[in-house]
């Protein structure tokens, strides 16, 4: 629970200081890596943990931190069939699994199923990263527990556009070739 506590706090301090939204923060990345590391041999001790095992509490600030361990995609992917696992056992939340799922395809640049990664639009506005049957994303949505897209894209305020998009862009893409989440 430090961990993930440290991740916001970490999160909340380059908000306030307006230098989040130009690209990972060294200091988030610091932040990732390490809590990333411990966790990995938390698992190699105890298996996922579940709420029995480090409480609700606990399982929680787990998965916030393999949400957020995105330098490291064997580890999110092998902490997402984990998390499958306890959740299909009823031992996590459905809507975890979901996330986690969501979040390891749009960093493959396939569509996710659930809708949770959002993205900022050409006009401004929030949307939903690439949808794979779009069609029928409530209906998966509420199976694992999440509010409606529409309830959540009226709450979510869009972060600050970078200084340099292209620049971003670029430097994003170089990211995700380089942690090897794309070839």
């Amino acid at each position: 629970m430090e961990m993930a506590a440290l991740d916001l706090e970490v999160r909340d301090n380059l908000i306030r200081r307006g230098v989040l939204n130009d690209g990972y923060h060294p200091e988030m990345e610091a932040i990732h890596i390490r809590n990333a590391s411990r966790l990995k041999e938390i698992l190699a001790e105890y298996g996922w943990p579940r709420p029995a095992l480090v409480g609700d509490d606990g399982a929680e600030s787990a998965w916030l931190i393999v949400q957020h361990a995105i330098g490291d995609p064997p580890f999110q992917r092998l902490c997402l069939r984990l998390l499958q696992g306890a959740a299909q056992s009823g031992e996590a939340p459905l809507w975890q699994a979901a996330m986690l799922e969501d979040r390891t395809r749009m960093f493959e640049g396939k569509p996710q199923i659930y809708g949770t990664q959002l993205e900022t639009g050409s006009e401004g506005r929030l949307r939903p990263y690439l949808l794979e049957d779009p069609e029928h994303v409530e209906e998966r949505r509420k199976r694992v527990g999440l509010e409606p897209l529409s309830k959540r894209l009226a709450r979510e305020k869009p972060p600050p556009r970078p200084a340099d998009p292209e620049r971003f862009e670029r430097e994003h893409q170089a990211w995700l070739r380089r942690v090897r989440w794309r070839s």
